[in-house]
């Protein structure tokens, strides 16, 4: 009988790079996005762009990779921090997850705080607003989708967010060069800063904040290890 497996959706291959180093790859296509998929024993990670929809199609795109066969859905990846305690590193792990689009609330497995999905990524007035709203400690654009999933199939979710800027961090404008299908535009994204210097010291910054953020990430879930057993997570969902 083939074991189930964990689930690690992530958005973009940086963020896991450090935890899927060595891992074999494969690549599928879902709904005109590329999905990278990397495996390695009993874990399958799964990064198939940023936004809701992108990781919704990630989530579904694991299950049927494996045939169903997942006993915990893990979304992992960068957030922005909400709570000024909060730095470059540090490790979010929430017992609630909320739409920012609807309202809607979903309880992870287990967590000590509460993150924010939006629909975009969130400049410096926009977190600042969502820590009023919602008195949450981070944001992030793809954990209440993952959790929506899991909680279709009646499996166990939880999320683990590394932060990777600050509360009071200038963040350039990444949103407008996201892709409809959730894909960064590297590309563009260069061209855009290359003629704008009073950027560079913010881009130099995020880019500093990514590595760090992408290693903390990587150490956390290796470190949940033996303790990751089915029994110790319940299945939870939306209210």
């Amino acid at each position: 009988m083939t074991a189930k497996k964990i689930a690690i959706i992530a958005a973009l291959e940086r963020e896991v790079a450090p935890l899927v180093k060595g891992w074999r790859s494969t690549q599928t296509t879902a709904q005109n996005r590329t999905i990278q998929i990397f495996e390695a024993d009993n874990v399958i990670a799964v990064c198939g762009g940023m936004g809701s929809m992108s990781a919704r199609i990630a989530a579904e795109a694991a299950y049927q990779h494996v045939n169903g066969d997942i006993w915990l859905y893990i979304s992992a990846g960068f957030a922005g921090a909400l709570n000024p305690s909060l730095k470059v590193g540090d490790i979010v792990q929430p017992r609630e997850v909320i739409s920012e689009a609807d309202g809607q609330r979903i309880s992870t497995a287990k967590g000590n705080s509460v993150l924010v999905s939006a629909g975009a990524v969130a400049s410096k007035p926009v977190k600042q607003r969502f820590a009023e709203m919602y008195g949450a400690d981070a944001v992030d654009m793809e954990a209440y989708s993952v959790g929506d999933v899991a909680s279709i199939y009646k499996v166990p979710f939880i999320a683990i967010k590394a932060i990777s800027d600050e509360l009071d961090f200038p963040m350039p404008p990444l949103g407008r060069f996201v892709t409809d299908t959730g894909q960064f535009s590297t590309a563009g994204f260069v061209a855009y800063t290359a003629i704008r210097p009073w950027t560079w010291p913010s881009v130099i910054q995020l880019g500093k904040n990514a590595s760090l953020a992408s290693e903390k990430l990587a150490a956390a879930l290796n470190a949940l290890g033996d303790r990751l057993t089915s029994q110790t997570y319940t299945i939870v969902g939306r209210h």
